[in-house]
């Protein structure tokens, strides 16, 4: 079973709770998909960690073959090719590694070259596998890492994927296999309209979804409002609480250290477990 947590908004608890959702599962893989600005290793701290890096196709253009035909720009749809001086450009920042330059050019000008972007890491923390996509600085797109880590994931065991923040590519990636969506979400404003930009993503692509609401105070939550105005089932709700934040400012599990919270995500998980059941 395939958990995506998202929560639309950076900060509002998607780690914390991807994090704590693979510790009580026990036997699990957590898998880091926020490939831009990975933390879920530093709560779970796995030893033994190997790493691989990962690559992508890219096209390289012999100038003396080149005839400035502009097949090649014409067929591209993303403008990662230029034509200047009768030469083509290339834009690798903007490039999806379709391999279309190089099967249409006239001229066999094209061939293709591997650029690095990044990397995987992978340890183990207690019962739980844990996979960390790592995007290299400056690098435009961390999707081809998120694939990668797609293609690593178990199916026999629980799978907590840690999305990106958001809802543009690296999330659809993020969530294209994903059994269930978790949706984490806080009472501000800020959090409620990413939390329904997320529910959109989430139903767009046809999802069983849920939510956590995080960091409750007494009084109205304009994100419980939202949950019961778009009929999205309310799974759980944590409080508030300083100690909660010391735990995570200290790079602590918190289920391994609060009854209360192992108690909150067995209960979380369980409700999942009953969702995909019906």
């Amino acid at each position: 079973m395939k958990i995506a947590v998202l929560s639309g908004k950076g900060g509002a608890g998607k780690t914390f709770a991807a994090v704590n959702l693979a510790c009580v599962a026990l036997e699990a893989c957590y898998v880091d998909c926020d490939v831009e600005e990975p933390n879920g290793h530093l709560f779970l701290k796995p030893l033994n960690v190997w790493t691989q890096r990962v690559s992508v196709m890219v096209p390289v253009f012999d100038v003396e073959k080149c005839t400035g035909c502009r097949v090649c720009v014409d067929f591209c749809r993303y403008n990662a090719l230029a034509l200047a001086r009768g030469k083509v450009l290339h834009f690798k920042e903007a490039c999806h590694s379709c391999g279309g330059c190089v099967l249409l050019c006239p001229a066999a000008a094209a061939d293709y070259s591997t650029h690095e972007i990044g990397m995987i890491r992978e340890g183990k923390s207690g019962g739980v596998r844990v996979l960390t996509g790592v995007l290299d600085a400056g690098e435009a797109t961390g999707v081809p890492i998120i694939r990668e880590l797609a293609g690593r994931m178990p199916k026999e065991e629980i799978c907590v994927i840690d999305c990106p923040p958001g809802s543009a590519c690296p999330v659809m990636e993020s969530i294209k296999e994903a059994d269930y969506c978790l949706l984490v979400a806080e009472p501000t404003a800020f959090g409620v309209h990413d939390l329904a930009m997320a529910l959109e993503l989430v139903r767009l692509f046809e999802k069983p979804a849920g939510a956590l609401l995080n960091k409750c105070l007494p009084g109205e939550n304009p994100a419980r409002k939202l949950c019961m105005n778009t009929g999205l089932d309310i799974l759980a709700e944590i409080p508030f609480d300083l100690e909660t934040g010391r735990m995570i400012s200290g790079g602590e599990a918190a289920v391994l250290k609060s009854p209360f919270l192992k108690a909150v995500f067995l209960g979380l998980l369980a409700k999942i477990k009953e969702e995909m059941q019906k």
